[in-house]
């Protein structure tokens, strides 16, 4: 089994930085677990860390594909999976550095995915019932055969939902029904850290990347994408972030109504991304606030890690 250490948690929790000072430490490499980070352009509205903040490590699955292009769990775990592989292969212990909850649970312990054939009359039915009656209530639809998955997706999220919704009627399972090799059996010879916090601090933490984000820049970066070419209904354009600028520069809303569901559509990502880590028993949590210091943290993370490989400190 490949040797693999996990760092996940909520967004703005502050994974990234802690992975980066891990692999600093045990001199490896990083494998992004964002299933928004593989987009080439989309780097404000994704909080991906820049060349100075990666601090010289290397980075995989980050900036490999356009935003015109579609991206699967399916596809994130062959890609992923093979860099684990190589950096094992190099005497190394990959770092997975955050990550969207199916897309890493998947990984962690193989999920097998059989998805059906597309349908077409599906699709336009419920791409009708979403014109017709709002997107709410086609995510509705799906929260009263596939909970799991409803709770995943975002209602906007229209394209996603219907294709589950497709999935389901067409095989009768949920979309994504997989097999797994245990009950919650994982796949490597993985330790797994969870970081965690109190709720309302990192609410707060939330809000100030936000408003951060439209500093760096956000409305322009979509802006941009938009002259590029990039569709609006493109796969990576349904991103928080994305898709409210994409009403505001749509003349739909206000700069201060997108702002503000920004942050709400955030939060309400960060407590979802908390009950789907809820069905992962084996993630060993460090809450940021029992420490007195960053430096601390670290020192307790990085010892239980190398612990558990037999790693001698350094």
């Amino acid at each position: 089994m490949e040797r693999l250490i996990a760092i996940i948690g909520p967004t703005a929790v502050g994974k990234t930085k802690v992975s980066i000072d891990l692999a600093k430490r045990f001199d490896t490499e990083i494998v992004s677990g964002d299933s928004m980070l593989v987009y080439k352009g989309m780097d404000i509205g994704t909080a991906k860390p820049n060349m100075a903040e990666r601090n010289g490590i290397i980075h995989h699955m980050i900036d490999i594909l356009d935003p015109t292009q579609e991206f699967s769990v399916a596809d994130f775990q062959t890609i992923a999976g093979k860099h684990i592989i190589d950096i094992n292969q190099r005497e190394n212990i990959p770092i997975l550095a955050g990550g969207t909850g199916l897309y890493v649970k998947a990984l962690l312990e193989g999920y097998q995915f059989n998805t059906p054939s597309a349908s077409t009359e599906l699709r336009s039915k419920f791409e009708s019932l979403a014109g017709k009656f709002g997107n709410v209530y086609v995510h509705n639809l799906l929260e009263q055969v596939d909970h799991e998955n409803a709770l995943r997706l975002h209602p906007n999220d229209l394209r996603r939902v219907i294709r589950a919704l497709e999935v389901y009627y067409v095989s009768g399972s949920p979309f994504q029904q997989c097999k797994e090799t245990d009950n919650g059996h994982l796949m490597y010879d993985a330790v797994v850290i969870g970081l965690t916090m109190n709720r309302n601090q990192l609410y707060q933490r939330i809000n100030q990347r936000v408003e951060l984000m439209f500093e760096q820049g956000l409305v322009t970066e979509v802006e941009q994408l938009m002259q590029s070419g990039v569709p609006i209904n493109a796969q990576a354009m349904q991103g928080i972030g994305y898709k409210e600028i994409i009403s505001y520069l749509g003349g739909e809303t206000d700069l201060f109504t997108a702002i503000t569901r920004i942050k709400q559509a955030s939060r309400h990502f960060a407590k979802r991304q908390l009950t789907w880590y809820r069905k992962m028993r084996y993630i060993v949590w460090f809450n940021i606030d029992e420490f007195s210091c960053y430096d601390d943290m670290m020192e307790s993370i990085y010892n239980y890690i190398a612990g558990k490989f037999w790693i001698k400190s350094k």
